[in-house]
């Protein structure tokens, strides 16, 4: 950072994957959406490019709400602790003008890679989520979080904090997706709650089907989502596979540039060539700090590509508010599938 250390060892990468070709925007819908627990914007994003007209967003955060307000000016965001907080708005002004809800409520406290507490953990927002979609009584929800929240540990919990007091008024079916399956070059395994009011709508929803299969993986008829390589435009290795699962560098006792979730997701990413730890804030820094191993050193827009952002998305703040931003978000073309599998339903 100083301007010396050694020589740089990679020229500055031109990435070849473009996340916005898997998302060709789609006509205006005339559904309108709340968004809750937006962070980045993956989400908002996703809906955004199917046709949904974007109603107004809620995330705690200052920053990702600076980055929400980048993207898209026009957007109405409430950010901040105040502002941004769910807990103190009332939603029945929203109904009526609603057609559907979505968001990512923390998922800390349902997180392998956390102590799993769920509804102990203060950070627990599903039941504002709940109370939102009551309050608006929207004609449809998505909500979306970490694939344990379907596993037996929280059984009782979905029951109870999401199935029972949603399912009175709607047909609620979990899904879980597989983000390389849309073509996002990473492991990302989250759970999708679709809710719709009507049941008609309901019969006539198609969960997302997968579009690609795992580089390498036996082939079934579909496109090999791109490898991580081949995405940021690096050298051919003559080997290449899609990204582990990228973490948040806001989770955990302290914030961090790392993107690492595992010891077996660093051994992916050393045959990769690439160092996933103090990822740089542009291209030019991480080119000019070498990593010990001399492998490639990701910078921010690397890993929001890695993520399914565009190359101008503009994240703000410091880089691991940045990090952070992207490794909390939904893949924003797994975001587009599940929107357009809902704008589906409601055409048909």
């Amino acid at each position: 950072m100083a301007g010396r250390g050694p020589e740089p060892l990679h020229e500055i990468n031109s990435p070849r994957y473009d996340p916005l070709d898997l998302m060709p925007q789609l006509p205006a819908n005339g559904l309108n959406t709340l968004s809750l627990f937006s962070g980045g914007g993956g989400l908002d994003l996703g809906f955004d490019r199917a046709g949904f007209t974007h109603e107004g967003s809620w995330e705690l955060l200052p920053f990702a709400g600076d980055t929400l307000r980048a993207a898209r000016p026009e957007w109405n965001v409430h950010s901040g602790l105040e502002d941004g907080d769910v807990r103190n708005k009332d939603w029945r002004p929203f109904r009526g003008n609603v057609a559907l809800i979505h968001g990512g409520p923390p998922c800390q406290p349902f997180s392998s890679a956390g102590k799993q507490r769920g509804a102990a953990d203060p950070r627990d927002m599903w039941p504002e989520f709940v109370r939102a979609v009551l309050e608006v009584k929207p004609e449809a929800f998505l909500a979306e979080n970490v694939a344990a929240l379907a596993s037996n540990t929280f059984k009782d919990y979905v029951q109870q904090t999401i199935l029972e007091p949603l399912g009175r008024h709607y047909t609620i079916t979990p899904v879980i997706l597989q983000a390389h399956e849309h073509g996002v070059p990473q492991m990302r395994r989250r759970v999708f709650f679709f809710g719709f009011r009507n049941k008609k709508v309901a019969g006539r929803w198609d969960a997302p089907r997968p579009r690609f299969r795992k580089p390498g993986s036996k082939a079934n008829g579909l496109p090999e989502t791109i490898g991580v390589r081949n995405a940021l435009g690096l050298s051919d290795l003559g080997f290449d596979d899609i990204s582990p699962t990228i973490r948040s560098g806001l989770s955990g006792p302290r914030h961090t540039t790392s993107i690492l979730s595992s010891v077996s997701a660093q051994r992916r990413f050393a045959a990769l060539e690439v160092w996933p730890n103090g990822v740089a804030a542009n291209r030019d820094a991480a080119r000019a700090f070498v990593a010990k191993n001399g492998h490639f050193r990701l910078s921010v827009p690397d890993v929001a590509l890695l993520q399914g952002f565009p190359e101008d998305w503009p994240f703000q703040g410091a880089v691991y508010m940045q990090i952070g931003q992207i490794g909390n978000s939904v893949a924003p073309p797994v975001g587009y599938s599940v929107a357009a599998s809902i704008a589906e339903a409601f055409s048909r």
